[in-house]
């Protein structure tokens, strides 16, 4: 493990709710002399909690935080940290693709969107870099912004769908039911269901069927300029 905590160290909660994933990046960190987990979380609500008890910024330099946790989605605990929290860096971590997430990271005000898969070497440079105020974008990240920020009116894809629907919509093409992501996203089924049909129009398709499909194309189609 790391030394004892000095002015120099970057102090990380980790928050995802595998503990193979929290050990994987523990691990990984655990290299870099400046950097000490002080904290960890297996759930949106436990995010917020350790948080709010080592005081924000003060006892924290950055949250690595996943993007599918149970209790609160990671999105809205992301959300909510930059209203509790405003000056904490964010780093947000998944396995979902980052021309599908890493946008609506960064505009939810996440300072930059890392794959879990991503070499040592990267996720340290993130760590550093978020921590020290800058905002971390690959080169994947780079470009998918720059298209969302080139483009005029009406939005296509995914990005169409509001923060809501958005949720809704992952949880939908996991194969999830309505019943199941309301429980998880502490929505009545009607609501759900309302959000389900916005998605399907949104989308132009017509069943959850067609609709996953829609998210695998969208998922590994190139950006067409």
């Amino acid at each position: 493990m790391n030394a004892a905590v000095t002015s120099n160290t970057i102090r990380v909660l980790i928050g995802d709710d595998h503990r193979i994933v929290r050990e994987g990046l523990k691990q990984i960190l655990a290299d870099a002399p400046d950097v000490m987990v002080v904290a960890e979380a297996q759930s949106g609500p436990e995010v917020l909690e350790q948080v709010a008890a080592l005081q924000g910024r003060t006892g924290l330099d950055l949250v690595l935080l996943d993007i599918a946790l149970p209790g609160i989605d990671g999105l809205d605990v992301l959300q909510a940290l930059k209203r509790e929290h405003p000056k904490l860096p964010v780093l947000m971590l998944s396995t979902y693709p980052e021309k599908q997430y890493a946008v609506r990271c960064i505009k939810l005000g996440a300072s930059g969107y890392l794959n879990k898969s991503a070499d040592p070497d990267d996720m340290l440079a993130a760590v550093r870099k978020v921590a020290a105020g800058g905002v971390f974008l690959t080169p994947t990240t780079a470009e998918a912004l720059a298209a969302a920020v080139g483009q005029s009116g009406a939005q296509a894809g995914p990005e169409a769908l509001s923060h809501r629907e958005h949720q809704v919509y992952r949880l939908l093409t996991q194969g999830q039911t309505v019943s199941e992501i309301g429980a998880q996203l502490g929505l009545a089924p009607n609501t759900v269901s309302t959000y389900r049909a916005r998605i399907l129009e949104k989308t132009g398709t017509k069943n959850d069927v067609e609709l996953a499909l829609y998210a695998e194309r969208h998922a590994r189609a190139p950006k067409t300029p």
